[in-house]
């Protein structure tokens, strides 16, 4: 018998054929330019800052006024956005893969506007203030818009990536007008959550953090579990079937992960959109396909580029500062635009 040769070619991205040797390597390289990027995050600011005062400021404490800039300010601030961009970056990578829709993100499918609304709703109307409180209608708001725009983009030939799009888009445009209705009734209640409303991670403490951290623990142990189903499902469904995935289950742990992820991301610095969108793709380029390693990339590529964009936009309008959120949005609206004109993104 005969080997006939296949019409059909197949491409394979060159990092994803390279081995574990070159991801690990990949992997490391990205992992020290977030140390970097943590380190720019605490020397950057209004006022510059020498490298030994902040590690006086780390292991020798004192009442130094620069110091207590460092501890108050700055280290909190850089925490927020380490925490708040492996969220992101591991809820994009997870709603891409399980709706096979390289142009899905918490904020184009509108899970960010359903948390943020739901927030609105908790302060504006309920009139809870501490995040302890607030963070479940985050999760809700999430839960209910991640189903809704899954329900609304299904078709009988399955889930359609256009149509997603669009229903997130919707929703996205609908709960953004109704908040904005509800804060302009009560102007009052959301004067201290002004930098909230345009992403930012300027003035959180880490007690915005802690009670959240146990929630992106078990997401994030969710969607590593789910990782090798997700990789069948990619073939279809009915490939993944006979391969034993149960497919029910993996859409709804995946779901459980995304509401806990984006909705906790937001509840700690409100909408921020875009890094879900970039970064998976991104980890893509280098590793392929492998869910696996795309959210182990999107856990430290995802951080790195929320630091980027905050030391950024402290330096544009130095000694004002612009909004981590809307530095993100001017950085991935030519990015959505490229992967809008392009036949085939990432592999997905």
């Amino acid at each position: 018998m005969t080997a006939q040769t296949s019409d059909v070619e197949v491409r394979v991205p060159a990092a994803a054929a390279s081995g574990p040797r070159l991801r690990v390597v990949g992997l490391l390289a990205v992992l020290v330019t977030l140390l970097v990027l943590l380190v720019l995050s605490l020397l950057v600011g209004s006022k510059a800052i020498a490298p030994s005062v902040i590690w006086d400021a780390l292991f020798h404490p004192s009442a130094d006024i620069d110091q207590f800039s460092i501890r108050d300010y700055r280290l909190p601030r850089t925490v927020v956005g380490l925490v708040v961009g492996m969220a992101l970056g591991v809820a994009g990578a997870l709603i891409q893969a399980l709706t096979r829709n390289p142009l899905a993100d918490t904020g184009i499918l509108g899970v960010g506007a359903g948390s943020s609304f739901a927030v609105t709703m908790a302060v504006g109307v309920l009139g809870i203030r501490d995040i302890s409180g607030y963070m479940w209608f985050a999760f809700a708001g999430a839960l209910i818009v991640t189903i809704m725009v899954l329900l609304l983009g299904s078709t009988r030939r399955g889930q359609s990536p256009g149509v997603m799009v669009l229903a997130g888009v919707c929703v996205s445009a609908v709960l953004d007008g109704a908040g904005s209705a509800l804060q302009l009734t009560n102007p009052d209640a959301f004067d201290a959550m002004r930098s909230w409303t345009a992403g930012s991670i300027l003035g959180r403490p880490l007690d915005v953090v802690w009670p959240v951290l146990p929630f992106f623990a078990v997401a994030l142990i969710l969607a590593f579990a789910v990782s090798g189903p997700l990789n069948a499902m990619a073939l279809g469904d009915e490939i993944a079937a006979a391969q034993g995935v149960r497919l029910a289950r993996t859409r709804v742990l995946a779901i459980i992960a995304i509401t806990l992820l984006a909705g906790g991301a937001t509840a700690i610095a409100g909408p921020i959109g875009f890094v879900g969108l970039m970064v998976p793709h991104v980890a893509r380029w280098f590793v392929g396909p492998n869910q696996r390693w795309v959210f182990a990339y999107s856990i430290l590529l995802a951080p790195s580029l929320l630091l980027a964009s905050d030391v950024l936009g402290r330096i544009v309008m130095r000694p004002s500062e612009i909004p981590v959120g809307i530095v993100t949005a001017f950085i991935g609206a030519p990015v959505l635009i490229a992967l809008v004109r392009r036949k085939k993104a990432s592999g997905l």
